[in-house]
């Protein structure tokens, strides 16, 4: 049995009765071509079954057509994380799918990781890079950016470095609404289980609940998390160790404000009764959970899209891409506050 030759580029040219070259520009986007020809070259791939070799397009286009998106976590980190990451993937893949590219997903949860991604975004293997669930100053997104690779991040980067384009959301906006409600439905001892301060988002909530404290004229009361469940468990135990007679907490994330309930639930307090809970996310488990919490709604999956968006503009020479989108959030009243 033999297989069906693949066909070519000059099996192409030959059918549409042109150019070996004119069918590479047609294949290739170029819109230099004339209308007729361009329609006889591509029912010339139709008939044919012609597909571009990749490879070698990318020779010519100097595109992969391929997008990085980063997470500078551990896999372990990363795939026990059923909630926010796969919002992020999501939403990047489902506009760059829609752009017929290709999503590249890679961790670098260590510093050697850090230096495979360095090397193979510089190697060419993709068209740009979108960093997610930054920690610290991280230097990459600027190193890169420093070699003419198209970069956007999400949540503000940290570092002094070469700036380039983000998107975040309201954090700030978000945390006063939530803690407004706590003071206005008469809560007067308010604490807060803090997200990892060694990202924006962290500091961004912690001081929007310590701004919001202040002009209330309450004292405040921080417990350290890192986004989890089981530093939500941790520290609501310490704030009760603390503080018995607290009557609301803002949870810097959902899965915090999960891990407090189930504290609060051991220590034999009521929700809301006795303590008002609020966290900071909408993940759908917030719905279902007992009580239904309050919470702050952030776009996860749009923020997503809108950095792929960013990238896509970037990529194609846009010179009028914005240094960054804020995207508003909401507080979403339900049974725990």
């Amino acid at each position: 049995m033999t297989t069906r030759e693949r066909p070519t580029l000059e099996a192409v040219a030959r059918r549409a009765g042109v150019s070996r070259a004119t069918v590479s520009r047609v294949v290739n986007g170029s819109t230099t071509v004339a209308a007729s020809i361009r329609d006889a070259v591509n029912q010339a791939v139709d008939e044919l079954g012609y597909v571009p070799n990749q490879a070698a397009r990318s020779l010519v286009t100097q595109r992969t057509d391929s997008i990085a998106l980063i997470l500078p976590e551990t896999a372990n980190r990363v795939f026990s994380d059923d909630l926010f990451f796969p919002a992020i993937i999501r939403g990047v893949g489902m506009e760059l799918e829609s752009a017929d590219k290709q999503l590249v997903l890679m961790m670098t949860g260590s510093e050697a990781g850090h230096h495979r991604v360095e090397r193979y975004a510089v190697a060419g293997h993709v068209d740009g890079v979108l960093f997610a669930s930054i920690h610290g100053a991280d230097p990459l997104p600027g190193a890169l950016a420093q070699r003419g690779i198209p970069v956007v991040c999400s949540g503000r980067p940290m570092n002094d470095g070469p700036q380039v384009p983000y998107v975040d959301v309201d954090h700030a906006g978000g945390v006063a609404a939530a803690v407004r409600h706590l003071v206005a439905s008469g809560r007067r001892r308010i604490a807060t289980i803090a997200g990892p301060q060694d990202m924006v988002a962290g500091l961004a909530r912690l001081a929007g609940y310590q701004d919001t404290l202040r002009q209330a004229g309450l004292p405040e009361l921080v417990a350290q998390g890192d986004f989890t469940r089981d530093s939500g468990i941790a520290a609501m135990r310490d704030l009760l160790d603390r503080d018995p007679s607290l009557d609301a907490v803002f949870a810097a994330s959902d899965l915090m404000a999960h891990g407090a309930l189930q504290t609060l639930r051991a220590a034999g307090r009521r929700v809301p009764d006795d303590v008002a809970v609020i966290g900071f996310d909408d993940f759908d488990i917030s719905r279902y959970s007992d009580p239904p919490l309050t919470t702050v709604r952030q776009p996860i999956a749009e923020s997503g899209r809108t950095m792929a968006q960013l990238m896509l503009r970037l990529i194609a020479g846009d010179e009028d891409v914005p240094e960054s989108v804020v995207l508003p959030t909401e507080l979403v009243l339900r049974e725990s506050a």
